[in-house]
């Protein structure tokens, strides 16, 4: 509006989701002694100290985390093979996630005690069957089955069998009762070992091989020995080996555990051997070997892969496949090896769009527009790409009316919100977030504004922004792609001459804004800086009284984050997608990714060894583009970010000493 003030009704309406929050949160100024016995009725809980959790869980009264307090007690009552007050608990907290989590505990104690009719009765109302649970039903269902039942049941049973994942326990009698019917015959044990060997998950494949007849069975010191040595296993293979099932498939495994190392001198040793295998053998040796060379970016991959023939190769080869393609400029081949996807792959977003560019290359423009146009519009990597291959730029959505006063106070109103914020008030953000998530199931675009505006007055940016990207027809993208501190960040990124919609953008993804966030890996704050990176940079520009211990404190975490990302990108080509994939992954790495001729960024993006860095690159470029349509307030083109990853240049000592 002009001149940008307020009148009266104005202000009370951007006001009021503050005023709903602070009346939230004045009924905890008072509750210190409260929480405090939360917190230490979950420390008794995760000691096992039942008296004392029981003392402190009746001292609570009815303070809003209570029903955790219940939720842990039941819980250790379950353990101690007493399931009373469980179904009153139920009732109490229906439709909520303490709700559904309690179901899911008791339904694994029905089904380790097999009380079958009760665990029917109770899994109907369970909206999320986990695996286990999956495995208890259709042990309940094959418990009361006929001939035909047990038939329908078995079939389905097979499905666990074939992912490279740990059994469950529940899963496990199934498995036996698929073996004992000859529902499973020495190519599907063999097929789970080898997903599993592949996955590095020996002890899982040793119990998967032990329903293989005993002269067929691996042992665990022959697996440890190609684990260890997989070349010298190979070139110490005898005459014969190749008379035998296991003989065979240890020499598999063998080559499979070479091309990890180094796929180059596997494919000569697999050479040597391969006239002795099955077709079927051959194709997949060549498509292990394949895909590890598509990782490493080298020209045999693509050819490699074609050396597969018919043998069906994972999702991930056939994602690889593509990429190697890619890495090669070879649309042919790109278009080939999308149309061999299950028609499910091929319709996800990424392989959509590099079809339609495969198809635009080979003149077919009519059929990449239909390609571009049916994912095009939403805010991600590829659908930006499209919409720019279709002409159009980027933009923000029209922003939707603001929630009103009777939308917020029925978010306010919802006690899983509440409980998800106390939770992540006081420290327990896993269960806070799951609480949150779960609160959020079943509501509308308006809802959801609601809620987002709620997390917002809280200053729970992570809540905020996750919330509002549920929305699928109203949007705010000022919820989305929030943009807090911003009085500490932009000054800090002009400074340097960064591009701070780049910056917001990596933040976002880095830690959606958590000031307190620290990674698994030990990386801290905003900009997620390890400490030995904070301790270089803080050297490198003379920061005067740094310690450790200031890493998190948001001052120094965006000075030295914002620091090193300039530093990064100066010795990238001023490359934003360089050098976001360094800040992920390390500068020394995203060199080495860079092509021996100039590529696409998106090329490069795309062709990202590590899933999580691809990933991450994507968002972060992704992202930028939407901040800087809201902090420039005109439209914008992803793809003119991403221009063109040059190769390296001989002798560029650029950033050598950058950890």
């Amino acid at each position: 509006m002009a001149g940008g003030r307020f009148t009266g009704w104005r202000l009370r309406r951007a006001l009021f989701p503050v005023v709903v929050f602070l009346a939230f949160s004045a009924g905890h100024a008072g509750a210190a002694t409260a929480d405090e016995r939360f917190l230490q009725a979950r420390d008794a809980y995760k000691a096992g100290e039942r008296v004392r959790l029981a003392r402190l869980a009746d001292g609570l009264g009815d303070h809003e985390l209570r029903p955790w307090a219940d939720y842990w007690r039941l819980r250790l009552r379950l353990e101690d093979d007493d399931a009373g007050g469980v179904a009153d608990f139920l009732a109490r907290e229906k439709g909520s996630y303490l709700a559904e989590k309690l179901r899911g505990d008791w339904l694994r104690w029905l089904g380790k005690r097999g009380e079958w009719p009760t665990f029917e009765t109770e899994l109907a109302p369970l909206l999320t069957v986990e695996t286990d649970i999956g495995c208890y039903a259709l042990q309940a269902r094959l418990a009361r089955a006929d001939a035909n039942a047990r038939n329908v049941v078995l079939t389905e049973a097979r499905s666990p069998w074939f992912a490279a994942a740990e059994l469950p326990e529940a899963c496990k009698p199934l498995m036996d009762a698929l073996v004992i019917d000859k529902r499973l015959d020495a190519d599907d044990i063999w097929e789970r070992v080898r997903r599993l060997l592949e996955a590095k998950k020996l002890r899982e494949a040793l119990a998967a091989a032990r329903y293989l007849p005993d002269a067929q069975m691996p042992s665990a010191k022959t697996l440890d020995a190609i684990v260890d040595k997989p070349a010298r296993y190979l070139a110490r293979l005898g005459g014969n080996f190749s008379a035998t099932r296991l003989g065979r498939e240890m020499a598999l495994f063998a080559v499979q555990r070479m091309a990890r190392q180094d796929p180059v001198p596997a494919a000569t040793q697999w050479r040597e051997i391969e006239k002795q295998f099955a077709e079927a053998d051959r194709g997949y040796a060549w498509g292990q070997l394949a895909h590890q060379a598509a990782t490493r970016h080298l020209p045999e991959a693509s050819d490699w892969f074609d050396r597969a023939g018919t043998t069906p190769l994972t999702e991930e080869q056939l994602a690889w496949r593509v990429r190697a393609a890619l890495r090669a400029q070879d649309w042919n081949r790109v278009r080939l090896a999308v149309e061999q996807m299950p028609p499910q792959m091929a319709a996800e977003v990424t392989w959509s769009y590099w079809l339609g560019r495969a198809l635009a290359a080979q003149g077919q423009r009519e059929r990449a527009n239909a390609l571009f146009q049916k994912i095009s519009g939403q805010p991600n990597f590829y659908s930006n790409l499209a919409d720019e291959e279709l002409g159009r730029a980027i933009v923000v959505p029209p922003r939707a009316a603001a929630p009103s006063r009777e939308e917020i106070a029925a978010a306010a109103a919802q006690p899983g919100l509440h409980r998800a914020l106390s939770l992540i008030r006081l420290d327990m953000r896993v269960e806070g977030v799951r609480e949150w998530v779960w609160t959020l199931r079943g509501m509308d675009d308006r809802q959801l504004l609601a809620a987002a505006n709620f997390a917002h007055a809280a200053e729970v940016w992570d809540r905020a922004i996750n919330t509002a990207d549920r929305t699928t027809l109203q949007h705010d993208y000022s919820l989305r792609y929030l943009a807090p501190f911003r009085e500490r960040v932009e000054p800090k990124a002009r400074a340097l001459d960064l591009d701070y919609g780049w910056v917001y953008g990596l933040m976002r993804q880095e830690s959606r804004f958590i000031t307190r966030a620290k990674s698994s890996v030990g990386a801290q704050g905003l900009m997620q800086v390890m400490p030995a990176t904070a301790r270089w940079v803080a050297k490198k520009i003379g920061m005067d009284n740094y310690h450790p211990g200031k890493v998190a404190e948001m001052e120094t975490n965006v000075t030295l984050g914002t620091q090193y990302l300039k530093m990064v990108l100066d010795s990238l080509d001023d490359h934003p997608v360089l050098a976001s994939a360094a800040y992920n992954a390390g500068p020394g790495r995203a060199k080495r990714w860079r092509a021996d001729r100039p590529i696409e960024g998106a090329i490069y993006a795309e062709t990202i060894p590590f899933n999580e860095t691809r990933d991450y690159v994507k968002k972060v470029m992704s992202n930028a583009v939407y901040y800087a349509a809201l902090f420039e307030a005109r439209p914008q083109s992803l793809k003119s970010r991403l221009g063109v990853v040059q190769p390296a240049r001989g002798g560029d000592t650029r950033g050598e000493d950058l950890p």
